[in-house]
């Protein structure tokens, strides 16, 4: 079983993922990591599996899985067993990673890249109206769930295996839900999460509306809130 394992979510993601994997792959390989990569292709439509499987032809280390349909984050990284998951854009360099494998080292069951901790780190910040929705959604999290955590939705999260294969199997959300509620399940667990201030910079070319998917989000909080009432996550 290789050392490191990153996976990557990627939808409709060809026009960057090039860039993206050429950054990964030749980082991993200057590190001399012991890695694969999964590229999880989530019901794209244009041609990001043809160019997955364009690189792992000259990558023997970079793999392919394919979801059935648009499935979101979620399912997407419960399907991979890994360390590390990044967004597809990048947005908190792959260079990062070892920020996070070292809180894994120095005991952290799972490790969380953090914009806000450091906000001087971010080269890039949202516009003021993202950042609003997510401080406001940050605040629901506390007061809902009694996540006091900064940065739950930075897309970039390393895990033990032994913490990926107890709180994946648990998870019941698949879209944006999914990084606080795998953050609740790792609590829950009394896992020890620490949370590193990383390098990040948004990248336009988001497909994520604030306003509607601020809505869904907060609507998921509130399901995970019920998951825990009517006992579903007790397994």
């Amino acid at each position: 079983m290789p050392q490191y394992s990153i996976i990557i979510p990627a939808y409709n993601e060809s026009a960057r993922l090039g860039s993206t994997l050429d950054r990964v792959l030749n980082y991993v390989s200057a590190k001399q990591w012991d890695t694969e990569i999964i590229v999880v292709n989530d019901g794209s439509r244009d041609n990001t599996a043809d160019l997955v499987r364009q690189y792992a032809t000259s990558n023997p280390h970079l793999r392919l899985l394919e979801n059935p349909g648009n499935r979101g984050k979620g399912y997407s990284v419960r399907n991979g067993e890994f360390l590390l998951f990044s967004d597809a854009d990048l947005s908190a360099p792959i260079e990062e990673a070892p920020k996070l494998f070292a809180a894994i080292i120095a005991g952290a069951d799972v490790a969380i890249g953090s914009r806000w901790l450091r906000p001087e780190l971010q080269t890039q910040r949202q516009s003021v109206l993202r950042q609003f929705y997510g401080r406001a959604f940050n605040i629901a999290l506390r007061v809902v769930l009694g996540i006091n955590i900064k940065d739950t939705q930075c897309g970039f999260k390393a895990f033990t295996r032994a913490a990926g294969q107890r709180i994946f199997p648990q998870q019941q959300i698949e879209r944006w839900g999914f990084d606080p509620e795998l953050l609740y399940l790792a609590r829950k667990s009394k896992m020890k999460i620490a949370e590193v201030p990383v390098a990040w910079a948004h990248v336009e070319g988001t497909r994520i509306s604030p306003l509607r998917d601020g809505l869904r989000m907060f609507g998921e909080v509130l399901k995970i809130r019920w998951n825990e009432m009517t006992g579903k996550y007790s397994a």
